[in-house]
């Protein structure tokens, strides 16, 4: 019998963010808290706001738990807080300086992520965007949604925008000015090539771009054409004819560089080395394949010819 899936909802952020308080007005909030559903609050770090439990909507069916340590982020531990208190779902207060990945890696298989929120404050973003930007990238990769509290009227859109959109194009922006008005960006975020074109057009400036882009959305490049410049990737893994061609990306720091790649169907007398440079025009089929354990964009090479590698050899999102 399949274990009952346990809705996660993850709130991420810096010490002083404002999640204490969000998350107190969401336990508040009949919509949310009334139907009476057993709720483990999991709290991994603490502020300076405390919870009040007693104006909780249903504070009878919260039950708060305190991780202190990274290392109780594990399943024997997060389990046994679900049949401790026979909860059937988790609203989580993750630490800002631990890294999602190990709570992905670590909880629970029944575990289901349902939202992520992030909050900001945002006098106090840019400077931790500098300094600690792969713990910011980290958090800005995978939510739903960034809220910037505290937003002074003349808060700087354009470069909170730019920001978040080097790390992800799918997550919603949203400011909370101190009045407690809430204002939702809406700059235009075009991509910079023609998805419409009879051949994508991919800059050697816009791979980064555009391997993201084709990661979240695979299904509108499903059946398209694409002319790219990459460099080749051979593995005795792969089939006779099969090559992986891509950038390395650079995503935050060079300590964040890896190769993104995609897989490339390719005549089998080719004379392609591995680390050629190659351009590309290649059909894209978005399917079911084993060396992706799963699926992905498959390209099949209409046409290629060795290239010069790009004056910018590692990609980036800016």
């Amino acid at each position: 019998m399949a274990e009952v899936q346990i809705p996660v909802y993850l709130f991420t952020g810096f010490l002083e963010a404002g999640k204490t308080k969000f998350i107190q007005e969401t336990m508040e909030d009949p919509r949310f808290n009334s139907d009476k559903e057993r709720t483990l609050l999991l709290l991994c770090e603490e502020g300076e706001e405390e919870y009040d439990p007693s104006r909780f909507y249903d504070q009878k069916n919260v039950f708060i738990e305190t991780l202190d340590e990274p290392e109780q982020i594990n399943e024997v531990v997060l389990s046994g807080l679900i049949k401790k208190h026979r909860t059937t779902r988790v609203v989580m207060e993750y630490n800002g300086m631990w890294m999602l990945q190990d709570l992905y890696n670590r909880m629970p298989e029944n575990w289901i992520i349902y939202q992520e929120f992030m909050l900001c404050d945002a006098n106090t973003f840019l400077s931790y965007n500098q300094n600690m930007r792969q713990l910011m990238v980290d958090k800005l990769s995978s939510c739903e949604i960034v809220v910037f509290n505290r937003a002074p009227m003349d808060v700087d859109k354009d470069t909170f925008h730019k920001i978040v959109r080097g790390v992800s194009r799918r997550t919603d922006i949203a400011y909370e000015h101190l009045d407690g008005n809430v204002e939702y960006d809406d700059i235009e975020d075009p991509l910079p090539f023609d998805i419409e074109a009879p051949v994508i057009e991919i800059k050697d400036e816009d791979f980064a771009l555009f391997y993201r882009d084709i990661s979240e959305e695979p299904k509108k490049y499903n059946g398209k054409t694409v002319h790219l410049k990459g460099m080749v990737a051979l593995d005795k893994r792969f089939p006779k004819g099969m090559i992986a061609i891509g950038r390395f990306v650079m995503t935050c720091c060079e300590a964040d560089t890896q190769f993104m790649s995609f897989l490339c169907q390719v005549p089998k007398d080719n004379q392609i080395a591995h680390k050629d440079w190659l351009n590309v025009t290649a059909t894209i089929a978005i399917k079911n394949h084993p060396l992706y354990k799963g699926e992905g964009p498959v390209l099949t090479a209409t046409s290629f010819e060795k290239a010069q590698a790009p004056v910018q050899e590692i990609a980036t999102f800016y």
